[in-house]
């Protein structure tokens, strides 16, 4: 591998850190701040999450028309100043409907970005180095969140509640530097577009073993993660009486935590099998979230590492599945039929909760809601098939109607 390579992924991780990170997560360490500001109550705040992650469904689905008229690094370039255009917007917001309006860009400019990023990533690399090619996307994420939560502190600090939208400014500076990086060093030799095809792959789906329960498990995950991402914060603060840069600081454990989720969780897999770690996993959840309900200040913290460990090992651990179990054919349509049920539960997690911290005044039950759902995931995860544990498949080639290519049409620009 040559340092142009590590460059071109380390570009890759920066685009999926403005695009995820920055663009999706800062809401949840900001929010408290923004209420304040501008005067908004808990239903609204949970709208304006809505947006965003309703955004990111819509942007998924549009990225399988786009790739049968465009190429795959031009939908993440265009991804990549959506994104950021959204911070601009979110920056400049004088009110809700704006700001809302700014997290529906970063949303969709997400799902433009993250579609292409893995492929980019594992192009780069030899096939036998893809899974060190993806943990870093997955820490390029993590380090984004764990920047945005110390900004957010400092800019309180500073500046008060008033000063939010310096969070997002200094985020959307960084987005254009990392687009002109990308622009400059990441090239690919796409042949063709992809072939136009159905948006669905619930067929598919059905034909992955074990898929009502692994399909359960991903939906649950959706909606649990976001209820205690987007409102922990607010918690800490307005229940447990935290000071802002205290909870900034459970955030930027947690973004820690999910630096290390990823190595982690493929040697417990390969260890214990899938079943014996989504389980443990799902029910790590419910008793790190009920811990961190006292607000006692070191068992949250130390409650918000392992948090970020299982936040990223979860959705990584499901990928694997279906990377392991699903054929060739089937994974392309099979997966995008389960991510699309992913994606309406957040759609819909920050939305209820939101409505359920108005209506009870507290933010209490919100959590508990989230620490519940984790316990459906346990029972997904015992309802698995027992299969065989095999050696980890190379990434299959999409089918047609994906709107993803396989990874040899990715390279790093000659010297």
């Amino acid at each position: 591998m040559t340092a142009r390579a590590w460059i071109a992924v380390a570009f890759a991780a920066a685009s999926a850190g403005v695009a995820q990170g920055f663009g999706r997560f800062t809401l949840g360490v900001v929010l408290p701040a923004m209420r304040s500001d501008l005067g908004l109550s808990n239903t609204v705040a949970g709208s304006i999450a809505t947006a965003n992650v309703a955004a990111y469904l819509i942007g998924t689905l549009a990225v399988a028309i786009a790739a049968s008229r465009i190429k795959l690094l031009t939908v993440m370039k265009v991804g990549l100043l959506i994104a950021v255009g959204g911070q601009v917007v979110s920056a400049l917001a004088p009110n809700a409907a704006v700001l809302m309006f700014g997290m529906f860009c970063c949303g969709f400019g997400g799902a433009w970005v993250w579609i292409p990023t893995p492929v980019v990533a594992s192009a780069a690399f030899p096939p036998e180095k893809r899974g060190t090619a993806i943990g870093l996307l997955s820490s390029g994420m993590a380090l984004s969140i764990v920047f945005t939560s110390q900004l957010a502190g400092w800019v309180r600090r500073v500046w008060g509640d008033e000063g939010w939208r310096n969070v997002y400014v200094v985020q959307a500076t960084i987005g254009l530097l990392v687009a002109v990086g990308t622009v400059a060093i990441v090239r690919h030799a796409q042949d063709q577009l992809s072939p136009k095809g159905s948006v669905g792959g619930f067929d598919a789906l059905r034909r992955v073993p074990g898929w009502k329960p692994i399909t359960a498990m991903y939906t649950t995950f959706g909606f649990m993660y976001l209820l205690v991402l987007a409102f922990m914060s607010s918690r800490l603060e307005d229940d447990n009486g935290w000071s802002a840069s205290n909870a900034s600081l459970s955030f930027t454990l947690i973004g820690l935590g999910m630096v290390f989720g990823g190595p982690i969780v493929a040697k417990s897999v390969a260890t214990f099998g899938t079943r014996a770690t989504l389980g443990c996993a799902f029910g790590l959840w419910t008793v790190l979230v009920l811990s961190i309900l006292p607000g006692w200040v070191l068992p949250t913290l130390g409650a918000s590492i392992v948090i970020g460990m299982i936040f990223a090992s979860i959705p990584v651990t499901l990928t694997m599945y279906f990377v392991e179990n699903a054929s060739a054919e089937d994974y392309g349509p099979g997966f995008s039929a389960a991510t699309l049920a992913f994606g309406v539960a957040q759609m819909v997690s920050p939305q209820i909760g939101g409505v359920l911290a108005d209506w009870t005044s507290t933010f209490l039950w919100v959590l508990l809601l989230s620490s519940a759902c984790a316990l459906l995931g346990i029972v997904g995860a015992l309802r698995l098939p027992k299969l065989p544990t095999s050696t980890p498949k190379p990434l299959p080639t999409p089918p047609p109607n994906q709107p993803l290519v396989p990874p040899s049409v990715f390279c790093v620009r000659p010297h």
